[in-house]
């Protein structure tokens, strides 16, 4: 038996609000998307993620990573709900990926130094990463260990 247009677009809306009751639920900031393949198949989940990144619901932190948005007051548009250093640090840790401050960040912190890092620099550590994680125009950018840096 043929699905009507009917039936299809009650299982669409079944699916976006399952969906979006998942993403309430959860206690982070960060969604993988990962998190709701048990929903539905990667073209459905594909669907509703981009209709509710473009209803700003979510924004796109990177591949198969979501943040969850919270309205502005003073702007009164959707703005992710937490500082992108905090999403980043919660994309990776999700991810299982061990970062640490960047050299920059770490000589501002000891004291070495009175400027703060305008850029968000992570050390990796000797792991070469590629994964783009950007919030609107602030992007992490990667440092790379080498022998001689702790």
């Amino acid at each position: 038996m043929l699905a009507t247009d009917a039936t299809a677009t009650d299982d669409k809306m079944k699916l976006e609000a399952r969906v979006a009751r998942s993403i309430r639920r959860r206690t982070g900031v960060v969604i993988l998307r990962s998190d709701l393949s048990r929903l539905g198949s990667q073209a459905q989940l594909t669907r509703v993620l981009t209709k509710l990144v473009a209803t700003g619901q979510l924004v796109r932190v990177g591949h198969g990573i979501y943040a969850k948005t919270r309205l502005n007051r003073f702007a009164g548009r959707p703005a992710p709900a937490a500082t992108f250093e905090s999403i980043a640090a919660e994309a990776f840790r999700r991810l299982g990926i061990s970062v640490g401050p960047g050299a920059l960040t770490r000589e501002y912190n000891t004291g070495r130094s009175t400027q703060l890092p305008m850029v968000a620099v992570v050390t990796t550590g000797r792991r070469r990463i590629t994964r783009r994680i950007q919030v609107g125009t602030k992007r992490v950018m990667y440092e790379r260990a080498n022998k001689d840096t702790p």
